[in-house]
């Protein structure tokens, strides 16, 4: 029997460019899981077509929650053929129902568990509407093929996944939805076997928090020590704040860069999160501390909370520049479903649209408190020009200069962007943001056939 593992494009028209793509590691853990009876093909829509009429018995389709649209496009598609579709990811999971009007299977949450009783199941013709494990045992090493990864994107960097869970909760996120509260733990042992088999030399961690539990992250740092990689991931800049061994750990180990959710500038939006470190302060030792171990800072800000006013675009940009932050991806509030800010949003009656496909982090789709949706989208479109201008570029250098080749092209391949981020808020001024297309969730719109 043959399986195709598909990971879908936002749009079929479009594609990401190779060098922004972040590598997937999801399919080729479902990949590994697959008993060997079974032929498995990985299809990545970005890097090649999806032929709809290929020889296969059973589609499994993982999407989030901007690439839903065309997953269920596909899940259309193929059943038309006579295919038995399955879904899963993220949007799958905090909306099976909904996944389940286009899909004959929705796996919620992680697929180990559950998958090799799924393909069990499919062999008996005695499939289930959905499979669920809330929280499987990681400890099984599961086997990737490392190469096929690398072959699809510009830059041979390999995916590894160390941790799933988050104790934060915060109003914004769905991770806690998908895989918990709790931090659970990929061995040590198993982390460095991938890292051995992929015979590679740089790595990202695709952790939500790699850091999450110090004692686990401490543990690793040392055993990846010896191996001489270099890798970039994603941490809370709240438990760098206080654990000065944690971080020295961390650049000995090969970290190179990390990204640091540090969402919002403003006082009294970090006051209300639900992370410790609460001062500006706070945030400006943590970055001397990065700073000091020569590991470049990514910060990740997001616009469009409801404290935020029109003067939070100036405030934040400026606080980025004097601090010397390396990078920063510069986002708008996205109120995913199943999250507290989504169902705010919804009671207020505040959302623009229900078009998955525009729930991307990078457009409004709501309407904020003290500003209108067009001030909000412009907003974040001018910080991203101002930030990444040439003049921003070269007094960040000063702060930047013990990476100065790795700096200034990771900058230049986002100044490259800020033009296409303005061709996209010119694009959205006269449709989405210039009319409002208001439809209730519970409405699910019937994707066009393909």
């Amino acid at each position: 029997m043959t399986i195709l593992l598909i990971s879908p494009t936002v749009d079929a028209q479009k594609r990401t460019n190779k060098g922004l793509m972040i590598p997937q590691l999801a399919l080729y853990i479902l990949e590994g899981l697959t008993p060997a009876r079974f032929t498995v093909k990985v299809i990545e829509e970005e890097a090649e077509t999806v032929d709809l009429d290929q020889n296969c018995d059973l589609v499994a389709i993982s999407c989030m929650t901007a690439n839903a649209p065309r997953a269920y496009q596909l899940c259309q598609a193929f059943k038309a053929r006579g295919k038995t579709v399955i879904l899963g990811g993220v949007h799958p999971t905090l909306l099976p129902d909904e996944a389940l009007q286009h899909a004959d299977v929705v796996v919620i949450g992680e697929a180990e568990g559950v998958w090799e009783t799924l393909l069990t199941d499919f062999e008996n013709k005695a499939l289930k509407p959905t499979y669920h494990n809330p929280a499987p045992n990681l400890e099984k090493y599961v086997r990737k093929d490392f190469r096929k990864i690398t072959q699809k994107r510009l830059f041979n960097i390999i995916p590894i996944m160390t941790t799933r869970g988050c104790p934060y909760n915060c109003d914004f996120c769905c991770v806690t939805n998908l895989f918990g509260s709790k931090i659970r733990h990929i061995s040590v042992e198993n982390v460095v076997r991938d890292i051995k088999e992929s015979k590679a030399k740089v790595f990202i961690f695709l952790d939500d928090n790699i850091i999450g539990n110090p004692n686990y992250a401490k543990a690793l740092f040392k055993a990846i020590k010896p191996l001489k990689i270099k890798w970039v991931g994603q941490a809370s800049i709240s438990i760098l704040v206080g654990d000065d061994e944690l971080i020295q750990l961390a650049a000995e180990s090969g970290c190179q860069s990390l990204f640091l959710g540090i969402e919002s500038v403003s006082v009294k939006q970090l006051q209300s999160m639900r992370k410790s470190f609460k001062e500006i302060n706070d945030l400006k030792r943590a970055f001397k501390k990065i700073n000091k171990m020569k590991i470049l800072i990514h910060a990740s800000i997001v616009f469009g909370f409801d404290d935020d006013t029109k003067e939070i675009f100036d405030e934040t940009v400026q606080f980025l520049i004097d601090n010397k932050v390396s990078t920063v991806s510069f986002n708008v509030l996205t109120p995913y479903p199943g999250t507290r800010v989504y169902e705010q949003l919804k009671s207020e009656n505040r959302l623009i649209t229900t078009d998955w496909k525009f729930y991307d982090h990078n457009t409004v789709v709501f309407t904020p408190k003290h500003m209108t949706p067009i001030e909000l989208q412009r907003g974040k479109t001018k910080a991203r020009k101002q930030f990444y201008s040439r003049t921003s570029v070269l007094k960040r250098l000063l702060g930047n200069w013990f990476k100065p080749i790795v700096y200034l092209s990771m900058n230049l391949g986002h100044m490259k962007q800020v033009k296409v981020e303005r061709q996209r808020l010119a694009n959205l001024s006269t449709t989405l943001l210039a009319e409002p297309i208001i439809a209730p969730a519970s409405v699910v719109k019937e994707p066009e056939a393909l």
